[in-house]
């Protein structure tokens, strides 16, 4: 097939929305929505780096969407659209693709949204995704890092170290863990939830961010950006029975937790507890005048952490 059969055949399906043209065209048009601003975030996920050379194409497709769904939701952002650029392999052929493009069209009618357009290209070395996303966000109501204020108090979604638990244990089937640790922790790493739902409760925070490279690195970014420093108390972090299981509950796994990436989860500020019905939502700490973010055992020590988080470079 050329690019083009593969695009008319797989991919244009996907296009519903009126400014995609049914991926006939070499743009895309996007109107915003009437009292709304556009908010736009892109991420790239690589095989080997992000994802295992052997995961599903379906897992592959769903985690590759909703890194940037995530990124979208701690900003307030209802997403609506996206964009999609492929550099293929010669070992991934059509009935992979095709699988590829079935799971994005669930998450497109699970999440509200619809492709744009892209681009696609082979190359020899391994299969790299990027998806651009387009999201909603009343006018004047984004929810930046740079807003957090000295009491405030630090909030967190779901549970925290999960998908670190998951990925110990798909690189070390040594290790050991019941079937259904396994299963829950494994499942948080291959396949993020994003907290799309939560987008309109966050509009009232003062500062966010999806915790993507770990709950202390990026909680430090907040930190740095609103010039303020991130108390985080070691035993008010949410961590699953599942996690806890695996990892044990002393002062290090809590660490390890605190430091792990692709939890996927919001981190925020704000004066007050934000909450909506269908998200779990912790507190658990404060934010002061300084700089930086530090974590704090019961007697309000700093417990040393001699990693944040993951480094891209």
């Amino acid at each position: 097939m050329t690019e083009f059969d593969l695009i008319a055949r797989v991919f244009a399906p996907l296009a519903t929305a009126p400014g995609a043209f049914g991926l006939t065209d070499d743009v895309a048009m996007i109107a915003p929505r009437r009292g709304c601003e556009l908010v736009v975030t892109t991420d790239t996920i690589v095989a080997g780096v992000d994802f295992f050379q052997s995961d599903a194409a379906s897992v592959v497709a769903k985690k590759a969407l909703r890194v940037n769904l995530s990124d979208l939701a701690a900003k307030g952002a209802e997403p609506f659209a996206y964009l999609l650029t492929l550099l293929i392999p010669e070992e991934i052929g059509l009935p992979y693709l095709n699988e590829f493009a079935e799971s994005l069209n669930e998450d497109q009618n699970r999440f509200g949204l619809s492709l744009l357009g892209g681009d696609m290209s082979s190359m020899p070395g391994p299969l790299s995704i990027s998806i651009t996303a387009f999201g909603h966000v009343p006018v004047g109501r984004l929810v930046r890092r740079n807003g957090a204020r000295a009491g405030d108090l630090v909030f967190v979604t779901g549970t925290i170290g999960d998908s670190g638990g998951g990925l110990a244990l798909l690189k070390n089937p040594a290790l050991s863990a019941s079937v259904d640790v396994h299963a829950v922790l494994a499942g948080r790493y291959l396949l993020p939830e994003p907290r799309v739902a939560f987008a309109p409760a966050l509009r009232s925070a003062s500062a966010s961010i999806d915790v993507s490279d770990g709950l202390l690195a990026d909680l430090g970014h907040i930190a740095e950006a609103s010039c303020v420093r991130v108390v985080v108390e070691a035993d008010w972090i949410p961590r699953s029975p599942e996690l806890i299981a695996l990892w044990g509950n002393g002062e290090d796994a809590i660490v390890r937790a605190a430091t792990a990436g692709d939890d996927y989860e919001i981190a925020f500020t704000a004066p007050t507890l934000v909450r909506d019905v269908h998200t779990p939502v912790t507190c658990i700490g404060r934010v002061e005048q300084g700089s930086g973010v530090v974590l704090v055992d019961a007697q309000g020590r700093e417990i040393a952490v001699p990693r944040a988080g993951y480094c891209h470079f």
